[in-house]
């Protein structure tokens, strides 16, 4: 059966142009993403989870392997495929309601359609009111809710998130998983929700948000486990429950050894 995206034994080389200096960063990693389904990437520093994340967008090709998406190889990036980072990559130039016009603007939406959806994906994020702020304006959470408002409004058939929530404070990062959770359908129907591939350091957030757990093992990144988490949505109960709890050890365990050599290899 096709998934929305399927990986098929990906492997990525990065070869110096200065020194030739090859770092292999994945090897031989398969998985699918199903339409409708919410899965996360876990694993050490360093084990090629943004590259990865990198590969499905299409911003950089596999050195074997390839990446489909409902069937066809990525050959590139394509607005099917809403990418939101870390770093917020807002327009520091443009207001709230700039940066999330700007998808559908550059798809050619009318003004009337460009702003219409731009109001609706702002007012869904918590931000009305905020229209024409500027980004250095704006709170880290502000921020990134803006993000997510500019993802949303592109309209996405896949959402690929690359460590969205980790430059904003723990409280501030427990709301927007709520919120994350909210618009992606958590407590609606299942057919209405989108494919996500959500890359984070933070373990439990991987259990609280996703259907299944992708762990990858330290470099080359390989894919030792995949965790189905076997939890009821709506997940909002269960942020502290014994239930993820256990899940949250059993993932720690595949990569704890693995996490503190990372960290050895980096302070070296």
């Amino acid at each position: 059966m096709t998934g929305k995206i399927d990986a098929q034994s990906l492997s990525k080389t990065y070869v110096s142009a200065r020194s030739g200096e090859r770092v292999e960063a994945l090897q031989n990693v398969s998985f699918s993403v199903a339409p409708h389904e919410f899965v996360s990437i876990v694993g050490p520093s360093g084990c090629g989870k943004s590259t990865l994340l990198a590969l499905v967008a299409g911003f950089v090709a596999p050195t074997s392997g390839r990446v489909l998406a409902d069937g066809a190889p990525i050959t590139g990036p394509d607005p099917r495929r809403g990418v939101m980072f870390q770093d917020y990559a807002l327009f520091p130039w443009r207001t709230v309601l700039g940066n999330v016009e700007f998808g559908p603007l550059a798809r050619g939406a009318t003004r009337e359609a460009m702003r219409a959806t731009a109001h609706r994906y702002i007012e869904l994020v918590g931000l009305e009111g905020f229209e024409h702020r500027y980004p250095h304006e704006l709170s880290g959470g502000m921020r990134q809710r803006c993000a997510l408002a500019r993802l949303l409004a592109n309209e996405p058939e896949v959402w690929l998130m690359d460590e969205p929530l980790a430059a904003v404070d723990l409280q501030t990062r427990n709301i927007l998983q709520d919120e994350l959770l909210r618009l992606w359908g958590d407590g609606g129907d299942p057919g209405q929700r989108r494919a996500v591939l959500f890359v984070t350091h933070g373990i439990d957030e991987a259990v609280y948000l996703s259907d299944r757990v992708i762990v990858l093992g330290r470099r080359p990144g390989r894919i030792k486990e995949t965790v189905t988490i076997d939890l009821p949505r709506p997940r909002k109960a269960l942020r502290n429950s014994a239930e993820a709890g256990r899940y949250n050890e059993y993932i720690w365990n595949l990569i704890r050894d693995e996490a503190a050599r990372a960290i050895v290899e980096e302070s070296a």
